[in-house]
């Protein structure tokens, strides 16, 4: 599968699996897809729906897809940007960063924040309790070089083409407001921020909200997935065996490269909770034991080649080099 890369980049951003989650979900019949927690929108420009109801808390996420939406924001645009906005950069040996941070703090400008995204310390988005950008700049004065920015011009182009064919709504609002708008004929796949786990301005989370999306999930009687953390090597995430208990799960692991520290950067088993049941999803229970009893905590189901295909080379008489082709069962068969 092609995976179209959004052209914003923030912390734990779902391109390496989306791959996964797109299999899981294309066989689905539903009207309209939602999400209340959009990010990057890397998962929905990916599944391609014909029609998304696409949502978040975060003002800049949700002004940027608007403004390529509405043709403010093109390719061209963002090439002429980022090669200017680049060469101050390379010229103030990277200080000019905390001018345009500066800047987009006081104004919010969507083309700052696109600037912001791809020069930023580890490709993270944070904010402090203001509401202002704090992430330090990643020390690459040269960041905005020509391959760069045909790959940004490329991606905010190819992210475009996919918003133009389709019927995408993008709206800021809390979780909760988009949970009274989703209706039963609706898919809604949720990535809210992983409890336990990192959290910034936009994206705090807590139990009560992790019950109030359970309960709006429930009571909308829609099909929907969500995206979380199973386990990592130091524990488990123990609310998907009491809030999401009735769910169906299924699995696989996947490493983080978001941590400022290599020590921070682990393994997760990821989870997709469903109302319904995929693929590759086992019941809640059946994974709860498996945990219990060391057993694997992945659902995928392993691929069984009945026969092996072998090749073997002689050399005739001749000295002519002939491929012959055989069949074999036998494990100890020579190639």
């Amino acid at each position: 599968m092609k995976v179209f890369v959004p052209p914003i980049k923030s912390q734990g951003i779902k391109t390496k699996l989306v791959g996964w989650i797109s299999s899981n979900v294309e066989e689905l019949q539903y009207d309209r897809w939602v999400e209340p927690f959009m990010g990057t929108g890397v998962v929905a420009f990916n599944v391609r729906p014909k029609k998304a109801l696409l949502c978040d808390s975060n003002p800049h996420l949700i002004r940027f897809y608007n403004a390529v939406k509405n043709k403010e924001i093109t390719s061209g645009i963002v090439r002429k940007f980022l090669t200017d906005e680049g060469i101050k950069l390379l010229k103030s040996e990277g200080t000019y960063y905390y001018d345009v941070r500066k800047r987009f703090n006081e104004e919010g400008n969507p083309l700052d924040f696109l600037f912001l995204s791809r020069s930023c310390f580890n490709g993270m988005m944070r904010f402090n309790k203001k509401g202002g950008y704090n992430v330090p700049f990643c020390k690459k004065p040269n960041r905005f070089a020509q391959s760069l920015v045909t790959k940004i011009t490329n991606q905010v182009e190819n992210i475009s083409q996919i918003i133009e064919n389709g019927d995408y709504t993008f709206k800021l609002q809390d979780f909760k407001d988009t949970l009274n708008d989703i209706k039963h004929t609706d898919l809604v796949y949720s990535d809210p921020p992983y409890i336990g786990r990192h959290v910034d301005y936009f994206d705090s989370w807590t139990e009560e909200e992790e019950l109030i999306l359970k309960e709006g999930l429930i009571n909308s009687e829609s099909k929907f997935i969500l995206s979380t953390w199973l386990s990592n090597k130091y524990r488990t995430n123990d609310y998907i065996f009491s809030v999401w208990k009735d769910c169906f799960i299924t699995t696989k692991e996947h490493f983080y490269y978001v941590g400022g520290k290599e020590s921070n950067r682990n393994a997760v088993y990821e989870a997709l909770l469903s109302s319904i049941k995929l693929k590759d999803s086992i019941s809640n229970t059946e994974m709860k034991s498996r945990i219990k009893l060391n057993l694997s905590q992945l659902t995928e189901k392993k691929k069984i080649n009945k026969k092996t295909k072998q090749f073997s080379l002689f050399i005739e008489n001749t000295n002519d080099l002939v491929l012959h082709e055989k069949l074999s069962n036998h494990p100890n068969s020579s190639i």
